[in-house]
């Protein structure tokens, strides 16, 4: 997976390299002073809501499955500081990418088919209805005759 090579996802999910901007920042956590000193963290951007290898499906369900990694324009934005490389770094961003992109690309679940209930399972929940009617009757007050 280069830097200027498009991603492939499904038939109507492609990552182009113009979608994607990156840009290197300085990691957080412990390091000591290399932590200070080297920008190694990557943080990408994918304008998603212009991406033109995105279908209308695939994009409105991405920026849903992104959440707060979703600004109001529409750029998704993923920070990826967990190796000490900057190589490393942006390949595994990349990777999250085409992963969060790969999910929203997945076919929805076929719908759910209707079935009716047996013919003892309706028995049963009668029978259990009438015996809690019968002791919510028998709560009620004990009259006098």
């Amino acid at each position: 997976m280069g830097a200027d090579e498009s991603i492939l996802i499904s038939g109507e999910a492609v990552i182009h390299p113009g979608d994607i901007d990156e840009a290197f920042i300085r990691s957080s956590g412990p390091g000591g002073q290399n932590v200070n000193k080297v920008a190694t963290a990557v943080q990408l951007r994918f304008n998603a809501a212009a991406a033109e290898g995105l279908s209308e499906r695939v994009r409105s369900r991405v920026l849903k499955l992104a959440g707060q990694r979703a600004t109001k324009d529409g750029v998704i934005v993923i920070e990826a500081g967990r190796f000490r490389t900057q190589e490393q770094n942006r390949a595994d961003a990349r990777a999250r990418l085409a992963e969060l992109v790969a999910r929203a690309a997945e076919p929805p679940p076929p719908p759910r088919k209707k079935t009716k209930p047996t013919k003892g399972s309706v028995e049963r929940r009668l029978k259990s209805k009438a015996g809690r009617s019968t002791v919510k009757k028998l709560r009620g007050r004990v009259d006098s005759d």
